[in-house]
């Protein structure tokens, strides 16, 4: 069941997004059953022991969904990566686009593959493998 405030984040979309998101939101929910979700900065985010894995976002390209660990998963369309962490991510301009088979994929490697976000600032920036 998604979270009430990311249903209302979704319902917030223009339709097209609204649609991607609530396809992103139930997979997500359903890939990640033990962790936490909520409107982190303003967007959906999901957490396992508070460190966050996956979300997603309005933007002008279209609807990123972001891994935080993604650039460690290699997977080669989750080329949008960041330049100063491990993110990577994937854009989204319309429901179809989506391969629920393969977003089950990244959720998987999200639970296995994890860099400590949750302790960048103690850690002075510096980011460390979990997982």
């Amino acid at each position: 069941m998604t979270n009430p405030e990311i249903q209302a984040y979704n319902d917030g979309q223009e339709t097209v997004d609204r649609e991607i998101c609530n396809v992103l939101a139930i997979t997500i929910d359903n890939g990640l059953p033990d962790s936490e979700s909520k409107i982190w900065h303003g967007h959906p985010v999901w957490f396992l022991d508070e460190n966050p894995i996956v979300g997603y976002s309005k933007q002008k390209k279209g609807l990123r969904l972001m891994f935080w660990s993604g650039a460690s998963f290699e997977e080669e369309k989750l080329d949008v990566r960041g330049e100063k962490f491990k993110d990577a991510s994937i854009f989204y301009t319309s429901v179809e686009q989506i391969d629920t088979v393969e977003l089950a994929r990244w959720l998987e490697k999200s639970k296995e593959i994890q860099w400590d976000y949750k302790n960048i600032v103690k850690r002075k920036g510096r980011l460390d493998r979990l997982k």
